[in-house]
C-alpha cells in the first residue's frame, strides 16, 4: 500500500536557470594521501556521463552527470539562485526553452552544494544541441511534502509523483524504501552540520578505499537511492543512533579529504524503525523513470 501524502496540497511553481559554466582554478589540489591532482571538476554539459553510470573511476573530481544548471552564477548564494535550488525537486520536469534544443525535457536529479547547482538528466540528442546560454524552465513541485500518517518523517526535495514508481510502501508503522546501498553514518563528511535541507548535498567519505570496497560503496551509480544509517536530516545533518536518512547520489567520487560521492537529502526520521531500507540494485531514479543509461531498458 502506498503511504498517504499531502500531494494534493502542494504548489507547483516555475523557476528558471541556465547551464552552469564550468569553473576551475587551473591549479593542483591535494588528495587525502597528500598527492597532487589536476583533473576536470564541476559544471557544464558532461556529454559522456549519465544517470546509471558509475560514480567512481572517472579522472575527475566532484563530477556532475549530464547537465549542471544554475540561476545566478555571480551570486550563487543569493535569493534567486537559492530559490532555483529549493524549488527544483528530484523527479521534476525540466524543459529547455531556448536554442536548438528548445522543447526537449529532462528530469531533475538533485542539488550540489558549494557550487549551488541543480543536476538535470537530459537525453544525449538534447545535450548535443545545447549551449551554455540555453535557458531551462523547471516546474518546481514537492517542497512541503508529508507522509500524513507519520509526522515524524521529514521529506525534502522530492516530487511525490515518483513515490509509486520508486516502490515506497506503507508497512503499518512506517515506510519501506528501496535503496541501492546502506551507508554507515560514520562515513558522512563534507556537509555534516548544515541546516540547508532544501538545497545542497553532503558527501560519503571515501579516503579508506579498503573499507569502501568491503561495503560495496565503490559500486554506487549516479542516481542511486541510498540509506544513510544513524543520520538525522530533519532539521540539519547530524549523527543520531537509530535515525535513517534516504538520499540520492548526485555527484561522483572526490579526491579531497572528507569528500566523496554527494547525496541530496530526500527523506529522514529519527524514530528507530520508522524508515525501513530495502536493498535493491534497481533503486535508481534512472531505472524507475527509464532515463539516462536505463532509457529503453538498455541498462
Amino acid at each position: 500500500m502506498l503511504p498517504k501524502t499531502n500531494a494534493d496540497r502542494l504548489v507547483m511553481l516555475s523557476v528558471q536557470g541556465q547551464v552552469a559554466a564550468p569553473e576551475h582554478s587551473g591549479r593542483h589540489g591535494f588528495d587525502a594521501e597528500g598527492m597532487p591532482f589536476l583533473v576536470p571538476g564541476t559544471g557544464g554539459i558532461t556529454y559522456n556521463v549519465h544517470i546509471g553510470d558509475p560514480a567512481f573511476g572517472w579522472e575527475a573530481d566532484h563530477l556532475e552527470p549530464s547537465v549542471s544548471a544554475i540561476a545566478d552564477q555571480k551570486d550563487r548564494n543569493g535569493g534567486i539562485n537559492g530559490g532555483f535550488n529549493f524549488y527544483a525537486c528530484t523527479g521534476n520536469e525540466a524543459k529547455i526553452i531556448t536554442g536548438d534544443a528548445k522543447g526537449a525535457t529532462g528530469v531533475v536529479i538533485g542539488h550540489h552544494g558549494g557550487g549551488e547547482r541543480v543536476i538535470i538528466e537530459f537525453d544525449e540528442d538534447a545535450m548535443e544541441k545545447m549551449t551554455l546560454d540555453d535557458k531551462i524552465l523547471i516546474k518546481g513541485y514537492g517542497q512541503g511534502l508529508k507522509f500524513v500518517d507519520y509526522p515524524d518523517i521529514a521529506v525534502y526535495n522530492l516530487d511525490p509523483r515518483i513515490i509509486e514508481k520508486w516502490g515506497i510502501r506503507d508497512k503499518g508503522d512506517g515506510i519501506q524504501v528501496p535503496v541501492a546501498a546502506l551507508i554507515p553514518g560514520e562515513l558522512m563528511g563534507s556537509g555534516v552540520g548544515s541546516t540547508a535541507m532544501g538545497r545542497s548535498d553532503y558527501d560519503i567519505m571515501t579516503a579508506d578505499k579498503k573499507y569502501i570496497r568491503e561495503l560495496g560503496i565503490d559500486k554506487l551509480r549516479f542516481g542511486d537511492f541510498v540509506a544513510i544509517l544513524n543520520h538525522d536530516n530533519r532539521f540539519g545533518r547530524s549523527y543520531r543512533r537509530g535515525a535513517v536518512t534516504i538520499g540520492i547520489v548526485i555527484h561522483g567520487d572526490c579526491k579531497w579529504a572528507g569528500h566523496g560521492p554527494g547525496v541530496t537529502t530526500l527523506i529522514s526520521s529519527a524514530t528507530p524503525g520508522r524508515i525501513e531500507p530495502i536493498v535493491s540494485r534497481d533503486a535508481n531514479i534512472g531505472k524507475i523513470l527509464g532515463i539516462g543509461r536505463f532509457k529503453g531498458g538498455s541498462a
